[in-house]
């Protein structure tokens, strides 16, 4: 059984809805309950739980889960004769306007259906010698590890492992751990503009600034970051950048892009032979087959959604619920917050766990005593539940995490 659903906005009346706010600053909106209830109401939520699991994939608000079924209708109307005429024309040009929001050129990006393929497509397609180095981290994601693993077998390649810490001093301190690692053999560094499982964000303009002067690539998860809080791929500098379009900017499922610095894609094998021949071209990069047109047309349409928000209000409403329940929590006893307490440190996610109860036992009694579900972490010097609120997420429902994780850490 589903929730009853308010009525519709529709995009435009969605748009209307913010323009009528215009006279307040996204910090004064981030906090206005009423307003952002008539955003909950573009959802359809099941009553069963509170969902605060939304990094995995955040859903479609309705009015783009109609333009969603309305592009599976079109494409299925038209079917071979869509493939064969106006297929990559449409790809082209949201490929455009992807890359215009993203802050780089269009030669430079590709649709992807995530950050797993995106980013395996670089660390799987690099020219990697014997004897070769590349740096990570232990909070990178485990699909990314298992990739360069796999390289590691194949090719002789020796992995680098450093570990992030939860509270950093300051940026110089992630920086250093970086460049520590750096020897005459290094040819690329992983790292994750927001580490998934703690919600942190790392100074990924510094240190691909202090790698590039010691002429060592830089791969970066964007994962959680794009359309989650405001910045451009261009002023952070670096070679690569992959991220799951079906997270913060809430396409259908099957939706990623990967970004390719300009000169960088001949240094890339394609993970599948493409028609394309000239090296220099990223297209080159993007052979998929045959697949879900729908998902791509959608992506215009997400971005419409995106951009009546504003970058600004989206990014200040997820920060003012993340630190709406962790400053109720940080200095209860027994509670320990994974995620920094510097705004500029975090957004949306964080983490958060119980001394006495492992995640596993925490995620578990979240949703079967206290109806919240979230995902249990426990690695990598995290241990603890990940929190992922969404724009519907009301402050209610926050306070009912905090009243939970109070009563849970009491009964240890």
């Amino acid at each position: 059984m589903l929730t009853s659903l308010g009525a519709p906005l529709g995009i435009k009346a969605f748009a209307k809805a913010f323009e009528n706010k215009a006279s307040l600053t996204a910090n004064e909106l981030a906090s206005d309950e009423d307003f952002w209830e008539q955003i909950r109401a573009q959802y359809l939520l099941k009553p069963d739980y509170i969902n605060l699991e939304n990094g995995y994939y955040n859903f479609l608000p309705q009015p783009l889960l109609n333009k969603y079924i309305e592009h599976i209708k079109e494409v299925n109307l038209q079917g071979s004769y869509y493939m064969r005429t106006v297929q990559f024309e449409n790809k082209k040009k949201i490929t455009e306007r992807l890359a215009k929001l993203a802050g780089c050129g269009a030669d430079e990006l590709i649709i992807t259906r995530n950050t797993t393929e995106a980013l395996d497509l670089v660390i799987g397609g690099l020219d990697w010698k014997q004897g070769d180095e590349a740096i990570m981290a232990y909070q990178d994601y485990g699909a990314m590890l298992d990739m360069f693993e796999q390289v590691q077998d194949r090719y002789g390649v020796k992995r680098i492992m450093l570990s992030v810490p939860n509270h950093p001093k300051n940026d110089e301190e992630i920086v250093q751990l970086y460049e520590q690692a750096i020897t005459s053999k290094t040819k690329a560094i992983l790292v994750s503009h927001m580490i998934n499982i703690s919600g942190q964000i790392l100074p990924i303009k510094k240190i691909c600034e202090m790698a590039h002067a010691k002429k060592v690539q830089v791969i970066v998860d964007g994962a959680h970051a794009f359309a989650h809080f405001k910045f451009t791929i261009d002023e952070l500098g670096c070679d690569y950048y992959a991220t799951a379009l079906h997270k913060w900017l809430s396409t259908p499922l099957g939706a990623g892009m990967l970004y390719v610095r300009k000169g960088n894609a001949a240094k890339v094998w394609p993970l599948l032979a493409d028609g394309e021949k000239d090296k220099n071209k990223i297209t080159r990069l993007n052979h998929t087959g045959t697949h879900p047109v729908h998902t791509d047309l959608t992506i215009n349409d997400s971005i419409d959604y995106y951009e009546m928000m504003g970058a600004e209000r989206k990014e200040a409403r997820l920060r003012f619920l993340q630190n709406y329940w962790t400053t109720k929590v940080r200095n209860l006893p027994k509670i320990v917050v994974n995620t920094p307490a510097d705004p500029k440190r975090s957004c949306a996610i964080a983490n958060v766990g119980v001394e006495g109860i492992d995640p596993a036992d925490l995620a578990k009694r979240l949703l079967k005593e206290h109806q919240i579900f979230t995902v249990a972490i426990d690695y990598a010097n995290v241990r603890g539940c990940r929190i992922c609120p969404n724009l519907y997420t009301t402050t209610k429902e926050l306070d009912h995490l905090v009243e939970a994780l109070q009563q849970l850490s009491k009964n240890v």
